[in-house]
């Protein structure tokens, strides 16, 4: 499916008990494995007519899988192999078969839906047709509508649900008496244990208790069932839900039966169950069924199982031992598991307080995905048992309720460590409408001081980048924002109203029948989330199996000694510790990447302190003007001529930090200048044991006008360091452009600088190249 749907189910991220993975899979092998496929799939077409050799009983089915398939691999419209499939489904002249029907729906659906808009609207009619209106599997599918081919099934009724659901995600408006009887056979149809079979009565297996769960979600997420109204044009938030409990008993059920190595209660479908589990860990949000960390376990067994040659896949028996079912099946969970986490919500105490409005942001998620052009993901992490390197795996941590926000010492000191590695949070009071949310109010504000002591909720003025940084807000609807500045950027914002309410009504298409003020008033809930989401993350996201790349504590430092690196930072007045922890960062990743021993500790010393003679570098970074005194100008320069390396750098490019940095180290050094260092200079070498940084990521802000989105370009050039020679030797170094904001979080769409990555290899270059002079 190519959209996520309102989701009214509590999910968890559990994050406490893990089984470990037999290999540590990255997104490179990922990739490959896609690829290996793709070209498989690509070398199995009929040329002349576009198609893949079909089933006899499903006219198109096996070739709309493989278009699918190569779709949600990255393949667009426009690609050949996909153009030439799309105009042979095009020919098949009328819905038949549920399973073709389905498939070549989503197809369109995914791929040119304006052009096919009369072929899916002929296909969603046929679907709702053909539903069986009566008797015990009332409200499922069969094979086909025609008389005579048996009673429904829990397969075709699932690539039913898909499709239609598929279809009103691109505007096309289906029955909703169709999604409430397809809701009910579900739940009416499940087992005592949670679980579902392939009819009912039959035994059961995990491949259809997947399609029962993202069944009962997708059917419960079309029948309003959210905590949300319209009523006589009234916007009511925070009402009674109704409780997704089938969904829920069927998702334990297969956290006890869970593995990727077989289909549970069958002996083969293995593949096809592993597109089902891709399915509902999306839609529901879970990182974790069960103990199991699904998408990484089954990436694992999928890219060892690839035929290493050809590069398709073989499942266990059935039509899965026919490459052409299974290779698609498999690149439909390699490649749509895979999609980056955008934001996740923060489950906290021990009841639901903390969802109140289940389909909000997933819906978000779904008007992201439609405003940046790509598929995203969110996700649920419980903070009752998370670390932070837990909570460092989403951008965002999305805070909401009415309650008070009762955490422990624990949990409160690792969301400080989120925010401070580069963690945004945002939060919402449930409040007005209908919610009282008083309590949360206060014990947000409360957490706030006590977790950054030092900063304060301040209210975000017009000119903030939240306001336009994707979408333009009208002004009637514009609710206040507060927000904390940690580290190199607001990090923390917060709206003591309620936002993901009017984000649950916003499912696509059927808002159009609210009333225009309700309508306007949801839309701009909408653009300000969007707002908040594309500041935070410069709407650049990490791929789903990386792994945090800057270290997150000092377990297993050396203890400080003759043999250990420590580099202190400089004390001046123009925020010399405004990025505070992104020198400690450096310095654990120049631990993790060299064999160097470091302490990453934070240090700030005054340019007069008895100790500095006692490290090698120092570092100094900024992004005010400032100037050093005649003491502190002497004092540097004994420790320079000394052989002291001072290594600095402009904050988020700052213009004035640079200008000073440059003007004071001149008036140091009478008659030296800074010159640009050479892109052949030896420190953007691995000479000495670094890293070839000779070209690099450069984030560069764009001229926007007044209702223009907040954007920045990013383009492969060479580093630009400034360098001022003593005595015949480099020991000033400068960047003009970002590093310290990189390293902290990331690079910023308000920073001209580095990506995170080539700011940490930059970084280690110098220190390496200094440590050797």
């Amino acid at each position: 499916m190519k959209r996520v749907v309102p989701v009214v189910i509590v999910t968890v991220l559990a994050v406490a008990t893990r089984i470990p993975y037999a290999a540590e899979i990255t997104d490179k092998d990922v990739r490959q494995a896609i690829e290996r496929g793709v070209e498989f799939l690509k070398s199995q077409q009929d040329e002349s007519r576009g198609n893949w050799p079909e089933h006899a009983n499903q006219p198109g089915g096996l070739s709309a899988l493989c278009t699918l398939a190569l779709l949600n691999a990255g393949l667009g419209p426009e690609d050949p192999a996909v153009r030439k499939a799309l105009e042979y489904l095009r020919r098949i002249e009328k819905p038949d078969m549920t399973y073709s029907v389905a498939l070549r729906t989503m197809v369109f659906c995914n791929a040119n839906p304006k052009k096919d808009a009369l072929l899916i609207e002929r296909h969603v009619r046929w679907l709702e047709a053909v539903q069986i209106q009566e008797g015990g599997t009332k409200g499922a599918w069969t094979y086909s509508g025609r008389q005579g081919l048996g009673s429904g099934d829990n397969s075709n009724t699932q690539f039913a649900l898909l499709a239609l659901n598929e279809a009103e995600r691109v505007g096309v408006k289906v029955n909703p008496r169709t999604w409430l009887l397809a809701l009910d056979y579900w739940q009416r149809t499940q087992k005592p244990d949670g679980s579902w079979g392939y009819e009912p009565g039959l035994r059961a297996t995990g491949s259809m208790t997947c399609a029962g769960i993202a069944s009962t979600v997708i059917a419960a997420g079309h029948s309003g069932s959210g905590s949300a109204r319209v009523v006589g044009g009234t916007i009511s938030c925070c009402g009674q839900r109704e409780e997704l409990r089938s969904a829920e008993r069927g998702l334990a059920w297969l956290g006890k039966h869970f593995t990727v190595r077989a289909n549970p209660g069958d002996t083969s479908w293995l593949i096809y169950y592993l597109y089902g589990v891709e399915r509902i860990g999306r839609l529901t949000g879970r990182r974790f069924i069960g103990r199991h960390d699904w998408y990484r376990e089954g990436a694992e067994l999928l890219v060892r199982e690839q035929e290493q040659i050809r590069g398709y896949w073989r499942g266990l028996g059935g039509l899965e031992s026919n490459p052409l079912v299974a290779t698609p099946l498999a690149l439909l969970f390699l490649a749509k598991g895979r999609r980056a986490v955008v934001m996740a919500k923060a489950k906290y105490g021990q009841d639901d307080g903390w969802d109140l409005h289940a389909g909000g942001v997933p819906n978000l998620t779904r008007h992201l995905e439609t405003a940046w052009g790509r598929e995203l993901a969110w996700q649920t992490i419980d903070v009752n048992v998370a670390t932070v390197e837990d909570l460092l795996e989403t951008p965002i941590l999305f805070l909401s309720g009415k309650q008070s926000l009762a955490l422990t010492r624990e949990q409160q000191e690792n969301l400080r460590g989120y925010v401070e590695q580069g963690g945004f949070i945002f939060a919402e009071a449930c409040d007005g409408k209908g919610c009282d949310g008083k309590a949360f109010d206060d014990s947000f504000r409360a957490l706030m001081k006590r977790l950054f002591p030092n900063s304060s909720l301040r209210l975000l003025p017009p000119d903030h980048a939240v306001w336009f940084a994707e979408t333009a807000v009208k002004s009637k609807y514009l609710p206040p924002l507060y927000g904390i500045d940690a580290c190199c950027r607001t990090s923390v914002v917060y709206c003591p109203q309620n936002l993901s309410c009017l984000w649950e009504l916003s499912p696509g298409g059927r808002e159009s029948d609210l009333p225009e003020e309700a309508r306007e008033e949801i839309d701009a809930c909408v653009r300000i989330g969007q707002n908040v989401v594309a500041y935070a993350t410069n709407r650049v996201l990490k791929e789903k199996l990386d792994r945090p790349n800057i270290a997150l504590d000092d377990d297993g430092a050396p203890t400080e000694g003759r043999d250990v690196l420590v580099i202190p930072k400089l004390s001046h007045g123009g925020g010399s510790d405004d990025a505070p922890n992104a020198l400690a960062n450096l310095m654990r990743f120049l631990r993790e990447k060299t064999e160097v021993r470091v302490l990453s500790e934070r240090r700030l010393l005054s340019p007069l302190s008895a100790s500095l003679a006692e490290y090698p570098i120092v570092f100094v970074h900024g992004r005010r003007s400032f100037r050093w005194n005649a003491a502190e100008r002497t004092a540097l320069a004994t420790y320079v001529k000394n052989g002291g390396f001072v290594f600095a750098d402009a904050i988020c490019a700052s213009p004035q930090f640079a200008a000073s940095f440059r003007s004071e180290m001149e008036a140091i050094f009478p008659g030296e200048r800074f010159e640009r260092v050479p892109v052949d200079h030896p420190l953007f070498s691995d000479e000495f044991s670094g890293f070839a940084v000779t070209e690099v990521t450069l984030n560069e802000p764009k001229l926007r006008q007044d209702d223009d989105r907040l954007d920045a370009s990013r383009s492969a050039v060479s580093p630009l360091l400034e360098g001022l020679q003593v005595d015949g030797r480099l020991a000033v170094l400068l960047s003009p452009y970002d590093i310290s904001c990189a390293l902290e979080s990331n690079a910023s769409l308000e920073c001209k600088g580095y990506t995170k990555a080539d700011a940490a290899r930059l970084g280690t270059n110098i220190i390496l190249y200094a440590m050797q002079q």
